[in-house]
């Protein structure tokens, strides 16, 4: 769109203010000619004489500029122009130059904005532009009629134009290269920021690019990072602890699809029904025979759904009606079944390095534009002036970032949620102390130190889940360090158990299977020890028969290991899971007549009672087939 200048438009034109060079008055451009003629004729060349001083005038408001003035007359601007004097224009009415005549039904236009001087698309800092015909308009009437007083004004107002220049550049920050910035945000904008929305969903990440931790799985030269780029997506079985990215790599699959025309479905298995499920499959049957359109469906927690729920996307998945994604915290293998894990791929996501969680901080804390502070440096930048004119920035310290990542213990979702109550405390904190003191917010910059952010987690963000996975790979953590006799590592993992919620009558019974199991026979004592801790743990409870395991922990681990009733055991499980046929009869002698029935038959007929006995009496107790047989010395029968 084009806007049309002065010298296109009459009435613009009148609006257009020029300097007179005899008089030094300035007027619109449409009276220049006319008042010429008339100045020359009072001053002749070389014999002008200077105007008068006038008085000062007051400069008009911002309001008052955009005002319109008031529109004479064509009779009352011809009759001023005839009533002007001879000194030059001084004491000329204000509506002969002011308010020029306009067409009848036409409206002032507001004059054209001009460059504030002194800005930097100005010329510099305190120096203004002389006036000059096709020059910018004034912002207001008033001003264009004291040149003389903006020009001595100049200088002072020169100085506080880059006295603001100067409170502007303050408030913004160079990058480590040495490129200029936006002004940092203050602590207000960074509230609104993070209010409203969790982090986490903020910074989810929509490119492979940007998607870290999980080189492993999705890295460059992986076959699955391939497919994905081809948009060739398999159906997959996403496994992995909480915030290791499992919903992120499905949002990323999502925002790829839908730029290849892909429709991309999400279900949670905690809400969603079998209907649900096969509406979805229903529409994506038509999408695929009407339109050749593929369907994702992405099922979140999909170990919620049952046998039979997980049973409905069998024949789909078969025959490519829908891409199944499924994400899982639990062990596929025991919880999707085994027809659907053999239709699709696992992959399996681990827990993210520290490294990785500090990137993912870092790429949060510079979109919030919050300064992170460097403890190895000397100098304090809080000790320097706040921002003029503008709420506090806030900082944090790069000890609290490391500390964060280290306490989310591989959670991307629990780091940034932590990162994200630090930072609204410190500022609700700043907030509650200036209504408190009944005076406004101090100046002084928000910081997050580390204390703030060990408050925000108050404990290690500790893995466990009392019914999935983590539970057992605990478990024989436990049982295989008291096994090799290492009591340190034996307490670690019953700390580990029972700091994350697990039942203590639970390592208990497992501590009494320990004591038969691996120390046996070789101190027959350690049962006693076990039972008696489970009996303890029963009657007090946690947090105080803690000490009780431990104690027991630790004397299992110190104990000798003897794990000959164990394996003999095993061996009679063995011989007889691999006989063949029917299993041999007990011998006559060796059973029980109760009645005389079963004596007459034979029954305990030449049963040698052993105790009336000083030697060890002649007598066999295994049957015939198995006569010979040392369950201890071989395994086999």
């Amino acid at each position: 769109m084009e806007v049309s200048g002065p010298e296109d438009d009459p009435f613009l034109a009148q609006l257009h203010r020029v300097q007179c060079p005899v008089c030094q008055q300035t007027m619109p451009a449409a009276h220049i000619n006319s008042h010429l003629d008339r100045c020359l004729l009072l001053h002749p060349a070389g014999h002008a004489e200077p105007a008068p001083p006038r008085a000062k005038r007051r400069r008009p408001s911002e309001s008052s500029a955009l005002k319109q003035p008031a529109t004479p007359t064509a009779a009352e601007s011809s009759e001023g122009e005839a009533e002007e004097p001879d000194d030059g224009g001084e004491t000329e009415s204000r509506e002969s130059y002011d308010a020029p005549p306009t067409p009848s039904g036409a409206r002032l236009i507001p004059d054209f904005p001009v460059a504030r001087p002194g800005s930097p698309g100005g010329k510099g800092a305190g120096q203004r532009p002389a006036a000059a015909a096709g020059s910018a308009s004034p912002r207001s009437w008033d001003e264009a009629e004291a040149p003389e007083e903006e020009e001595a004004a100049g200088d002072a107002d020169g100085e506080d134009d880059a006295g603001r220049w100067d409170a502007d550049a303050a408030a913004t920050f160079e990058a480590p290269g040495g490129r200029p910035h936006a002004r940092a945000p203050a602590a207000e904008e960074v509230r609104q920021l993070l209010q409203g929305k969790p982090l986490a969903d903020t910074m989810r990440p929509d490119a492979l690019q940007d998607f870290v931790g999980q080189d492993r799985a999705v890295g460059p030269e992986t076959l699955l990072r391939s497919l994905l780029e081809a948009n060739e997506v398999p159906s997959l079985i996403l496994w992995g602890p909480p915030g290791c990215g499992k919903t992120t790599l499905a949002h990323i699959i999502a925002n790829n699809s839908k730029k290849h025309s892909v429709r991309f479905v999400t279900l949670s298995a905690t809400s969603a029904k079998t209907t649900d499920v096969r509406d979805v499959i229903k529409q994506a049957q038509n999408e695929k025979r009407f339109f050749k359109r593929k369907t994702i469906l992405f099922i979140d927690e999909i170990h919620r759904f049952n046998k039979s729920q997980q049973d409905t996307f069998l024949p789909h998945v078969e025959c490519g009606t829908i891409t199944l994604i499924g994400a899982t915290t639990e062990n596929p293998s025991f919880q999707v079944n085994a027809a659907l894990l053999s239709r699709c791929r696992v992959i399996v996501l681990e827990k993210l390095p520290v490294e990785a969680v500090v990137t993912v901080l870092m790429r949060a804390i510079n979109s919030l534009g919050i300064h992170v502070l460097d403890s190895s440096r000397p100098a304090d930048p809080l000790g320097h002036g706040s921002n003029s004119g503008s709420e506090p920035s806030v900082f944090i310290e790069d000890k609290a970032v490391d500390t964060l990542a280290r306490l989310s213990d591989g959670d991307a979702r629990a780091a940034l949620h932590g990162l994200q109550l630090a930072v609204l405390a410190r500022l609700s904190a700043r907030k509650a102390f200036g209504k408190k003191s009944g005076q406004s917010c101090p100046p002084g910059r928000v910081l997050v130190a580390e204390s703030a952010v060990k408050e925000g987690l108050q404990r290690s963000h500790t893995l466990y889940d009392r019914a999935g996975e983590e539970h057992y790979n605990c478990i024989s953590a436990l049982h295989k360090s008291m096994r090799g006799s290492d009591p340190s590592a034996s307490l670690y993992w019953l700390g580990r158990m029972l700091e994350g919620g697990e039942d203590p009558l639970y390592v208990a019974r497992r501590l009494v299977r320990f004591a038969s199991e691996d120390v046996g026979l070789a101190d027959p004592s350690a049962l006693t020890q076990a039972v008696a801790a489970y009996q303890g743990c029963h009657f007090i409870g946690m947090p105080e028969c803690e000490v009780l395991l431990a104690q027991c922990v630790v004397y299992l681990a110190r104990a000798p290991k003897s794990i000959e009733v164990y394996s003999a055991y095993n061996n009679v499980k063995a011989c007889l899971r691999s006989h063949q046929g029917p299993l041999p009869p007990v011998p006559l002698h060796l059973r029980n007549a109760p009645t005389r029935l079963m004596k007459d038959l034979g029954y305990g007929q030449g049963y040698k009672y052993t105790p009336v006995y000083s030697e060890p009496a002649d007598q066999d107790y295994l049957p015939e087939e198995l006569r010979g047989v040392d369950f201890f010395k071989q395994r086999r029968c």
